[in-house]
């Protein structure tokens, strides 16, 4: 088995390191990045996991270069929303009609890959509450345990579900809580619920998960930005089953040492994904006439720290 793992971010270079050990001698996995310079980086260093105050270096090999690799049984894409799209082109060569490709992206953008006119292979889908805190290149903190979901939104081949089984077992043997769930949609949303609650006030605060918990003002605005997602939810007729209030905090609990992915991109000045989660809500909002004011202006304020980032590096 060929796994190959797109995308040496936080969460990337998480599942690379606890996935490699238990690829046997007939498996292979290897993490792809598209700057040349990092990967070379990193297959001098090797991924630098801190978990449980332990501190592992695991080298696993790292290319630049899709095309000398193969096609692979299995793909994780862990490269951020607004990437995905210019990835995909990257990693073509990896692609084939067997491939099961799974995306762990946040919001729902990417979901209109399920679709085998578009993508060169088996669609599949995850959703990860898992804290992974990027320290520096190649370097990962996992800051708090939490739940991976995988699964089809249409229906595929039983090889493929078994295939999707036997890697949500493996992620479970390599201490990663994952099930295969048969309600993928729900699971989609319950998570972009999450991080509508969570991502953009880390954010605007610049707090840690738990510290969201102990301001009375960012945990009244978590629980409002939550609500606004249920609400649309519920006006496209799909159906969160946990409460996702309770879920949110839960997660803060949870992971709440984690720096959030939006946080660690507004302290980097990278591109944040507020357009995929919170803009979600906003977008689709519109087309039900449910108003989502609070998201609105949470969106607002991130882009204005976004604006921010050129005058930041002026001297």
């Amino acid at each position: 088995m060929k796994i190959g793992i797109i995308g040496p971010g936080a969460i990337g270079c998480l599942f690379a390191a606890k996935l490699f050990p238990a690829v046997d001698e007939h498996g292979e996995i290897l993490l792809i990045d598209h700057r040349a310079s990092r990967a070379e980086r990193l297959n001098r260093q090797g991924i630098i996991l801190e978990s449980d105050g332990h501190r592992k270096q695991i080298h696993i090999p790292v290319t630049c270069e899709p095309d000398n690799i193969g096609q692979c049984d299995i793909i994780f894409s862990c490269v951020k929303s607004h990437d995905l799209s210019k990835s995909l082109e990257f990693i073509n060569p990896l692609l084939s009609p067997s491939t099961l490709f799974i995306f762990l992206q946040n919001g729902i953008s990417h979901l209109r890959y399920d679709d085998k006119n578009i993508l060169l292979a088996i669609p599949a889908f995850a959703t990860s509450s898992e804290g992974a805190t990027l320290l520096g290149p190649g370097h990962v903190r996992h800051a708090g345990k939490g739940q991976t979901s995988l699964g089809f939104l249409s229906p595929q081949d039983p090889e493929a579900g078994e295939r999707l089984q036997d890697i949500a077992d493996m992620l479970q043997n390599c201490g990663i809580s994952a099930i295969v769930s048969t309600n993928m949609q729900t699971r989609l949303w319950e998570k972009l619920s999450i991080n509508v609650g969570i991502n953009g006030l880390t954010a605007i605060y610049g707090r840690t998960n738990g510290q969201l918990l102990t301001s009375c003002a960012a945990r009244g605005k978590l629980k409002r930005l939550v609500k606004e997602a249920e609400q649309v939810a519920r006006g496209l007729n799909i159906q969160i089953k946990e409460d996702p209030v309770a879920a949110t905090i839960k997660v803060c609990k949870q992971t709440a040492r984690n720096i959030s992915s939006m946080l660690q991109d507004i302290r980097n000045q990278r591109p944040t994904e507020i357009d995929a989660i919170n803009g979600a809500i906003s977008c689709l909002g519109k087309k039900v006439n449910i108003p989502t004011p609070l998201n609105d202006d949470i969106i607002r304020q991130v882009k204005t720290m976004e604006k921010q980032y050129d005058e930041h590096q002026k001297p």
